[in-house]
């Protein structure tokens, strides 16, 4: 893994691509630093996320932790337009490629995901997870880990402990509100 980091505040993006190598979500986002769980990128309003066929742009902030662990990236979310508070891709191989300016992963499509109100906490995208199981031949192994570490991280979520709780990162998310980043022109 490399070790490089770009400075705080520095343009970067995270770009994740599924098992068979196809490009799947490019995240524009800045670097904000470290602590005990991992490296912080945060994504202002007004930034692009994009994959073959669909775009959005961030209406509400949102940062992201690639821990040193491998299987995941949790990104957390303020003010999000449908209450969304945690949102944890389940991946493989998440990390910083070569360039310091690259976070890379491989989309293993669960994710786990936490809506302020009714709806909750719950494992996300299951049926997706079993289609493409079958279809890119996901091995055994890789799968029990994951869905092992899906419920995992659905009970740390309900159960709020850190880096999965209220908490953790606000810090993060005040200080890339802090940047006062103006919306990508582009996007």
């Amino acid at each position: 893994m490399n070790e490089a980091r770009p400075a705080p505040g520095t343009e970067m993006v995270f770009q994740w691509r599924k098992w068979d190598g196809s490009e799947h979500w490019r995240h524009e986002c800045v670097y904000l630093g470290s602590d005990e769980w991992g490296d912080w990128i945060g994504q202002p309003v007004g930034w692009r996320s994009a994959r073959p066929g669909a775009s959005f742009v961030a209406a509400g902030p949102n940062v992201t932790l690639v821990p040193r662990q491998t299987d995941f990236a949790l990104t957390v979310n303020r003010n999000h337009p449908k209450g969304m508070r945690i949102y944890i891709d389940l991946g493989w191989d998440v990390r910083w490629s070569d360039d310091p300016l690259l976070a890379v992963g491989i989309d293993m499509d669960l994710d786990v995901v936490r809506v302020e109100g009714e709806r909750g906490t719950w494992v996300d995208d299951r049926d997706e997870w079993a289609e493409h199981s079958a279809q890119h031949a996901y091995p055994a192994a890789v799968m029990r880990t994951l869905e092992d570490l899906a419920l995992d991280l659905e009970q740390r979520v309900r159960d709020q402990v850190a880096p999965f709780d209220d908490a953790t990162a606000d810090p993060w998310l005040d200080r890339l509100e802090a940047l006062q980043l103006a919306p990508r022109l582009d996007s």
